[in-house]
């Protein structure tokens, strides 16, 4: 599903879509940042993902067209990996209340909060950015 519009609130840290027929959507970005569908966050296969903290701030400062399927952000974390489909972004919005509670357990069971640093690899650099 094509958005009709897409917009960037910097200051309420939110994707906003809008379609043809009225359907609108908001994202917030921290919500993106956490569900990346990059490697780096999805890992490469079951049981190598990455679970993201310390996201709640993160803004988005460019966006990349990718061909008229997709979308590819830099948040301001310096993540720039993740190619957002448009099927993916609909999901994530239609979807944010399930993936938000789907989060705050995975958080829970790692005795991790929303705020906290991500912690350090074993190279002594923070994973998942």
């Amino acid at each position: 599903m094509v958005p009709e519009n897409l917009v960037i609130h910097q200051d309420s840290r939110v994707l906003e879509l809008s379609y043809v027929g009225g359907e609108a959507l908001s994202i917030p970005l921290e919500l993106m940042r956490v569900f990346s569908p990059s490697a780096e966050v999805r890992g490469h296969g079951p049981g190598q993902e990455v679970l993201q903290s310390g996201k709640r701030d993160v803004t988005i400062v460019s966006v990349q067209p990718i061909g008229n399927y997709a979308i590819q952000p830099t948040f301001s974390d310096g993540h720039d990996t993740g190619l957002f489909s448009w099927d993916y972004l609909h999901h994530l919005g239609t979807d944010k209340d399930a993936l938000w509670g789907d989060y705050e357990e995975r958080l829970l069971a790692a005795g991790r909060g929303r705020d906290d640093a991500m912690p350090e690899d074993k190279k002594g650099s923070a994973c998942g950015s």
